[in-house]
């Protein structure tokens, strides 16, 4: 029983010897992307703008969502963009909402490799803000918040359902990241 044993293990090792082995070079999923179309949504909380075609405008249906808090989804592209809007009833209120905002946004300073942050100013429509790209490895890409300084307020922030790593989704957010501004450029206050 030995030598058949061991005649069989010299066997397998002479014969692993001869094969040219190399191996399969990583892959990467396929992400086919959509044209780029847009339509205008006109949301009943009194603000309205341009979303692309292949997203849809839900509303927010988490435990803790107030009535006018709506998600845009991108549903082949396994992303998020919430959105929170508020009613401004004090200078108080305007003042913790954008401090929350900006605590949200940097609690992703663990894992962020930066935070770029710039100014929205649309005088023509009243819509003043920030926007926050966040690089690296964290939750959320993209945060901003929009508002007309007296009685409006929007907080957004884009997050993708996958690993937040940044090499694998950049194709993706990049995609996104256009529809983003376009919603940023497009955004007018109705009431």
């Amino acid at each position: 029983m030995k030598k058949i044993t061991s005649l069989l293990f010299i066997s397998v090792i002479i014969a692993s010897c001869n094969s040219d082995y190399s191996p399969k070079p990583r892959g990467y999923y396929r992400i086919d992307l959509p044209e780029k179309s847009f339509v205008n949504y006109k949301s009943d909380c009194g603000f309205s703008f341009d979303i692309p075609t292949y997203a849809d405008v839900v509303k927010d249906s988490s435990v803790d969502a107030q009535d006018c808090w709506r998600n845009v989804v991108y549903k082949g592209l396994n992303g998020r963009l919430h959105l929170s809007y508020y009613q401004i009833t004090s200078p108080k209120m305007f003042g913790q909402l954008i401090e929350d905002s900006r605590r949200l946004v940097f609690k992703h300073t663990v894992k962020a490799d930066g935070i770029n942050e710039s100014r929205i100013d649309n005088i023509k429509t009243g819509v003043h803000g920030l926007y926050y790209d966040i690089e690296g490895n964290a939750a959320s890409s993209i945060q901003f918040f929009l508002t007309d300084s007296t009685k409006n307020f929007l907080r957004g922030a884009l997050y993708f359902y996958a690993p937040p790593q940044a090499d694998s989704i950049q194709p993706v957010l990049n995609f996104v990241r256009k529809d983003v501004e376009r919603m940023l450029e497009t955004f007018k206050w109705e009431n």
